[in-house]
């Protein structure tokens, strides 16, 4: 049973459900949505650039062409002993329907719950801050900001609005650039001021000494060069000590007023993983594994991604980070491994293979650290950017399905807005 349908636990599925034969094992995925959105492009959903109406992938439809069983719930209980999950109960949005709390067996358990927004204990952000780990939040976020800016066109308002990012990292910076350039087909689409005025105000604050920390200097010098070209402020060494309904109070006591908050300044797995039956857990609630992806107290217990704490390679007291590559090379090795288990083979370990990095800024730039430490922008660095999901979608889709998408894609480009409107 794999339980989250993010990027990782979805190949898996997929992987499992065309290489298992149908009498050596039931394959079954847990998630509580009904669709798959890739994570690294949940900033394009917010933005407008990306239809998730287009985009989504059905579970169902998934399981069905490829073997598997979906059932849609969401986790909150597991117990070892008994080698049971609980599904959480819920309430039909439209129905009213009270579904009540469930068990699901299993006799193997791999967890790909992935992670959410962690906001570190500071007063008020859960409450005033918008977070950006799902589909949901993604299209909540847009449709906030689309009303707005709609709503000050009508009254011919003159203030900017106020969009505040907290968050110097690959989804703040994209997110930002996303923002200023939505913005502007926005106003084409909607005939809003042309005269100078700019109607949208991007501020990104990093408490860091520069953006992209964790890539090369190059990098994030040269995306904070971009953003500031394209108007968003930047402020870098900027600590946010607590959030408002008038907007961010830095650690000098200095608010920084926002109409839009947006929190993306780091992650942690969900709460209710922390300690669950037992397992062992790090401080961002992550499961501690081996280099074979098994749980250190319970080797029927997998993980995998941004809820795994998985050394980069046996013995090495680094873990992988929170990145979509991780979560697609582990995915690729628990095929391996869910087979020799099933075989009674030995397990192999993981070793990270580190690709690169890859951040874009809009329609502007993108850069990239690639082959080892080698920097590249442009052109070279959006082909590699796009390539990332054209491997995502061939990996559950197929070569030709993937294909026939990209065409299809192209083709109907010419019909469409640029920008989703509604």
């Amino acid at each position: 049973m794999i339980v989250g349908g993010g990027a990782g636990g979805l190949e898996l599925a997929t992987a499992l459900g065309r290489r298992l034969q149908r009498g050596q094992a039931q394959v079954t995925l847990v998630d509580c949505s009904l669709t798959h959105i890739w994570k690294p492009l949940l900033h394009e959903l917010a933005a407008g650039v990306l239809d998730a109406g287009r985009e989504a992938l059905s579970y169902a439809a998934q399981a069905r062409w490829n073997h598997f069983e979906f059932v849609t719930g969401r986790m909150d209980g597991l117990d070892r002993a008994r080698r049971v999950i609980r599904l959480a109960a819920w309430q039909g949005r439209i129905s009213g329907i009270d579904t009540p709390a469930v068990e699901v067996a299993y006799d193997t358990l791999i967890l790909a719950v992935g992670s959410v927004g962690n906001d570190f204990g500071i007063p008020g952000v859960a409450q005033h801050c918008i977070f950006l780990d799902t589909a949901a939040q993604a299209e909540g976020l847009r449709e906030n900001l689309l009303e707005r800016q709609i709503s000050r066109a009508t009254q011919h308002l003159d203030t900017a609005l106020r969009v505040v990012i907290v968050g110097g990292g690959a989804t703040g910076v994209e997110l930002s650039a996303e923002l200023v350039d939505a913005n502007r087909r926005l106003a084409y689409y909607q005939r809003m001021r042309q005269d100078g005025f700019e109607n949208l105000q991007v501020t990104l604050l990093e408490a860091g000494p520069k953006l992209l920390p964790a890539l090369p200097e190059r990098i994030g010098a040269g995306a904070r060069k971009d953003l500031e070209d394209l108007g968003v402020s930047v402020r870098t060494a900027t600590t946010v000590k607590e959030a408002t309904s008038r907007g961010l109070i830095d650690a000098a006591g200095n608010l920084i007023e926002a109409d839009v908050m947006v929190w993306a300044a780091g992650v942690r797995a969900p709460a209710f993983l922390f300690g669950i039956d037992g397992l062992e857990t790090n401080r961002n609630g992550q499961l501690l594994v081996h280099s074979t992806l098994q749980s250190t107290r319970d080797s029927a217990v997998f993980a995998l991604g941004d809820c795994a704490a998985c050394p980069v390679a046996p013995g090495s007291p680094y873990t992988a980070a929170a990145l979509a590559q991780v979560a697609h090379q582990q995915a690729a090795l628990l095929v391996k491994n869910l087979q020799n288990r099933l075989d009674g083979l030995p397990l192999l370990n993981f070793r990270f293979a580190d690709r690169g990095t890859l951040v874009s800024i809009a329609s502007h730039n993108t850069f990239g650290r690639l082959f080892g430490n080698r920097v590249i922008e442009g052109n070279l660095a959006r082909f590699f950017y796009v390539s990332l999901y054209r491997e995502h979608q061939a990996l559950i889709f197929g070569f030709w399905r993937t294909a026939g998408l990209m065409l299809g894609s192209f083709i109907s480009r010419a019909s469409r807005p640029k920008l989703k409107l509604h």
